[in-house]
């Protein structure tokens, strides 16, 4: 059976802490936060361990690039000690341009090595304990012989790599205990791209593509007015097709031609037409909206095809009371509780 957890956004920290321990409370299994050039993921999570004493907490998604090898094996040991051992790592390079632009990396080639190398040293690292780390790579080099006898970490943390295209997605099979999605992601994306490319990574490396976890943000929209939930989804499915990146999941899923259209939107900076550009099915098959009863029936055709289903909040062109409200919605309405009462009464109908 799937697990749940919220990708929890806030106007500020204070709220987003708030919003982390209600989710714990009402028996999420996990609450998520992710990085901006706004946010440090990090320290989000630091705060949210504080305030939450069950659900895992996790990066959905930490910048892989941007900080050393050692900064991300240091802070995740430092985070899952705070938190009595209940982080997962998420691991993601973002996309080409926020390498180059927000993090000055002069060499954006080949994610997916940079990636597989990114995760093997940090574990090297957490295990330091038994010797130095000398590594010699494609994109990290590292030196590190401890000065002082270390012990070891409690536990070894899980690492999620995000991952859209098959070659990325390969990565979680390679090297990672799982898979962070991204919210464009179909039920066909992910049967017939997602998890062959991890059972492909797996193979590679003689594991079993059963570990490997998948998860991935859902976009959920609730409200009394479906019309209203409807078009909150939409913005936000328009704000992520007018990416490049994205046109896989969008042809695979039957989408090329609104892509099209809502990119060629986007570049005459026409946001009512990319909006507009968002079809009803593209809506039924990318997100869950409506009123929370339509929500819980809709979050049941990820059941069995996630592993892990992590709702997740529109906020283009939002005020930051509405993303709340949305939130506050989720775990009143969408709590693993809630939408197992749901289910049980689906099944007698």
């Amino acid at each position: 059976m799937s697990t749940y957890g919220v990708s929890v956004l806030g106007a500020d920290l204070r709220t987003l802490v708030n919003t982390a321990e209600a989710a714990d409370r009402a028996g999420f299994d996990a609450a998520w936060t992710s990085e901006f050039y706004s946010r440090s993921g990090s320290i989000s999570m630091a705060a949210m361990a504080g305030r939450t004493q069950h659900c895992r907490l996790g990066s959905s998604i930490l910048y892989g690039i941007g900080r050393s090898p050692l900064v991300l094996a240091t802070e995740a040991r430092d985070l899952d000690e705070l938190s009595d051992g209940r982080v997962v790592l998420g691991l993601g390079n973002g996309t080409k341009r926020m390498m180059s632009d927000w993090h000055s990396v002069a060499d954006t080639s080949a994610p997916a090595l940079r990636m597989e190398e990114l995760v093997g040293l940090i574990r090297r690292i957490w295990n330091l304990h038994e010797g130095p780390v000398r590594h010699e790579g494609r994109f990290y080099h590292m030196n590190l012989v401890p000065t002082a006898e270390l012990e070891p970490p409690q536990r070894a943390v899980p690492i999620v790599t995000a991952g859209v295209r098959p070659r990325m997605c390969e990565v979680a099979g390679r090297v990672a205990d799982g898979l962070a999605g991204h919210p464009l992601f179909t039920t066909t994306y992910i049967e017939e791209v997602v998890r062959p490319a991890i059972a492909r990574g797996a193979a590679h490396a003689e594991r079993d593509p059963g570990d490997v976890e998948v998860i991935s943000m859902v976009i959920c929209a609730i409200h009394d007015d479906p019309e209203v939930a409807r078009r909150e989804a939409a913005q936000q499915i328009a704000f992520y097709s007018s990416v490049k990146s994205y046109d896989t999941v969008l042809d695979v899923s039957g989408f090329a031609k609104e892509g099209a259209a809502i990119r060629e939107a986007f570049g005459r900076r026409d946001l009512p037409a990319m909006f507009a550009a968002v079809t009803d099915d593209m809506i039924d098959t990318m997100a869950v909206a409506g009123t929370a009863e339509q929500v819980r029936t809709g979050l049941k055709r990820y059941e069995g095809i996630l592993d892990h289903i992590m709702l997740y909040s529109p906020s283009i062109g939002l005020p930051a009371e509405r993303v709340q409200e949305n939130l506050d919605s989720f775990i009143r309405e969408c709590a693993p509780s809630a939408v197992a009462s749901g289910r049980e009464g689906g099944d007698r109908g």
